[in-house]
């Protein structure tokens, strides 16, 4: 998504020269004190993320925090956040939420995890966020088909701003007595709010 954001970008906003970084969770501490070197300098540089807001479920958020640290102007552009769209297309709390970012991969902790949000969202009246990788959506959805209450309310937001995006929520009861969704290869977010 970010390349195809950049080549539009071309032109009197980017030029050919213009010298690309990457950072993500294999990123060390000493890599990312090179990455703002630069601005320190006094270049003009970008923080985008290749899927979603940068800093928002992203690693981006070291460099924001040294920057930050450094003394360096932090100016946030608005964009698609997959998150708050999911929020926004869900029906459910958008007033008290929390964001979870993975769960775990571990498929005993992963239902630990759900029962506890369920727990934690009917306590305090809050909704529950989190995304997941395309390859373990199926797992998540089958995992919170297998241990979540059937007054719970679950939503799957899959591909948000593409042609194919589907925002479905539903109590977990009518989600047991549909077909699961098709979500091989989508990214996902998945929230849930329980009363």
């Amino acid at each position: 998504m970010a390349s195809a954001f950049l080549k539009k970008m071309k032109g009197p906003h980017l030029s050919e020269s213009a010298a690309l970084r990457l950072l993500n969770e294999h990123t060390r501490p000493s890599e990312i004190e090179h990455l703002i070197e630069p601005i320190e300098r006094g270049e003009s540089w970008g923080l985008i993320s290749d899927a979603g807001c940068p800093a928002v479920a992203d690693p981006g958020a070291a460099l924001v925090r040294l920057a930050h640290a450094r003394g360096v102007r932090v100016k946030p552009l608005a964009g698609p956040s997959a998150v708050l769209l999911s929020l926004m297309g869900s029906g459910l709390n958008g007033q008290r939420f929390v964001f979870h970012g993975y769960l775990s991969r571990d498929a005993a902790e992963r239902r630990r995890e759900l029962k506890n949000m369920e727990s934690d969202s009917r306590r305090f009246s809050r909704s529950h966020i989190w995304i997941e990788t395309p390859y373990r959506n199926s797992d998540v959805f089958a995992a919170a088909l297998a241990c979540l209450n059937e007054k719970t309310l679950f939503c799957v937001a899959s591909d948000l701003t593409a042609p194919s995006e589907e925002i479905r929520t539903n109590s977990m009861a009518a989600w047991r007595a549909c077909p699961p969704p098709d979500l091989r290869d989508r990214p996902t977010v998945f929230l849930l709010e329980s009363s």
